[in-house]
């Protein structure tokens, strides 16, 4: 079996920043698994895995296009400290926050008064990322997974 669209693929990963820092890695814990051809994972890995076959492994660059996109002026701004699920924020720290084209994940820059400075940029914008991936399994997606386009973990629906 090779990956390809209604694949279900476990990926064991350790991905890297150009100066060779671990960002994220699946060392001591379960592979990563992702519906392939659904858009679950980065464009630019998904592409590099197509074809690929269990136990198989490979070492990819992904350009900022290809992963999680260039930084944008326009995410970064000022909101109502009463938009974030804290209401006392901290400068430096991730919050959700209600935005008006939905929720996001952000960080605050700074806080003033009433107001919060936000970067709802990606933490990897405009980051290239190196990925070492072994190819952990593989099996044929689920009618039900194909359906809702992710991967049901062991325990049902979600992880």
């Amino acid at each position: 079996m090779q990956i390809g669209p209604k694949t279900v693929v476990s990926i064991e990963y350790t991905l890297k920043d150009e100066t060779g820092e671990v960002l994220d890695t699946s060392d001591g814990r379960e592979p990563l698994d992702y519906l392939h051809g659904a858009g679950n994972i980065i464009p630019g890995l998904e592409k590099a895995l197509a074809g690929k076959s269990e136990g198989e492994s490979i070492e990819v660059t992904v350009s900022p296009d290809e992963a999680y996109g260039r930084r944008d002026a326009k995410l970064v701004r000022k909101v109502p400290v009463r938009k974030l699920a804290d209401k006392n924020p901290q400068a430096g720290r991730r919050y959700r926050a209600h935005l008006d084209d939905g929720v996001a994940i952000v960080l605050v820059t700074a806080v003033s008064g009433d107001y919060a400075s936000i970067d709802a940029n990606h933490p990897l914008a405009d980051k290239t990322l190196h990925f070492a991936v072994k190819v952990a399994k593989l099996r044929a997606a689920t009618d039900e997974e194909l359906a809702h386009g992710h991967v049901h973990g062991a325990h049902g629906h979600g992880h």
